[in-house]
């Protein structure tokens, strides 16, 4: 069901045709690099968080970490990362297959400045064993994203 909320999404871009799905897991940004014959920082990894009055789902590099000191300067508030039960609900796609791609209404996306170091990523399409190669204007055109963050260290 996820993959397929992902796939009609991206098919309004015509890119559904990208997607790939594996015979594997592609959960982890270790598995995905694995399944995709790629280095584990081109995965664009979804964190999803949570803040006094809003869902925020983050984009990073595969090999980045989120800064809870650059979070709160941003956000004002410390980190608070969503539960694993949280995550399918709120944001729409379960752990290991979180993307931009088909979220829930309200959800807003940020792209961490640690993704501008390539020319193309890969962020899952909604479950454990699928991906998509998109080149970072495509990220930003297909992930509705309010802005650029620089809330990493890698």
């Amino acid at each position: 069901m996820s993959l397929d909320k992902a796939k009609d999404y991206l098919k309004k871009f015509d890119l559904d045709n990208k997607i790939q799905v594996f015979d594997v897991s592609s959960a982890t940004v270790e598995d995905a690099a694995k399944a995709l014959n790629t280095e584990g920082k081109r995965i664009a990894k979804s964190l999803s968080f949570k803040t006094k009055d809003k869902i925020l789902l983050i984009v990073l590099a595969g090999d980045a970490k989120v800064s809870n000191s650059k979070y709160k300067a941003l956000f004002h508030e410390k980190a608070h990362m969503l539960s694993y039960d949280e995550v399918s609900e709120l944001i729409g796609h379960p752990v290991g297959g979180v993307c931009p791609f088909g979220i829930n209404d309200g959800v807003e996306v940020y792209l961490d400045e640690s993704l501008k170091r390539f020319e193309t990523v890969f962020p899952a399409c909604g479950t454990t064993n699928s991906a998509i190669e998109l080149t970072i204007p495509e990220l930003e055109k297909t992930s509705n994203y309010v802005s650029w963050i620089d809330v990493s260290t890698y």
